[in-house]
């Protein structure tokens, strides 16, 4: 079953689409009486589903004329988005950062479903039964090593 988050983002996406995927701007107050919720519901669905990791720059003013831009980052050539991709990994990543990683490789068509969700199981905090803060360096190094494979097949 699908929550509010669920289709605040769905709307948000198709609006982004319908806009060319350039740019989206948006009045919270607006979007939050729209789905009847309060702003700091949009807020949680802006910062979780719309991050750097998953191709979304966001910019926001707060106040009386504030305002949400959400812009699709999109690699104009596949080296782009695995450097890219690449910085953002850094020298310790958590698994959801890491999962978001990997399903923008997957919405970009840079892995195809079957070799993502093998990318997924590799990083899960179950097959990397080490304690923390080791689990996120070691899991940084898988990605980084599976990011740079695919850089270079």
């Amino acid at each position: 079953m699908r929550n509010i988050s669920d289709f605040i983002e769905q709307y948000l996406k198709s609006t982004l689409l319908k806009n060319g995927n350039e740019l989206l701007e948006i009045k919270r107050s607006e979007l939050a009486k729209r789905f009847e919720c309060v702003p700091s519901q949009i807020n949680y669905v802006i910062s979780t589903r719309f991050t750097l990791e998953k191709g979304y720059i966001v910019e926001s003013k707060r106040g009386g004329g504030g305002y949400i831009r959400i812009i699709k980052v999109e690699a104009h050539e596949k080296s782009d988005l695995y450097n890219h991709l690449l910085q953002l990994v850094g020298p310790v990543i958590d698994q959801q950062t890491a999962e978001n990683i990997v399903m923008r490789l997957y919405e970009e068509k840079a892995v195809t479903k079957r070799e993502a969700n093998l990318m997924v199981s590799v990083l899960d905090r179950s097959v990397l039964k080490v304690e923390l803060p080791y689990r996120d360096q070691i899991r940084s190094n898988v990605l980084k090593a599976m990011i740079n494979t695919l850089k270079y097949k």
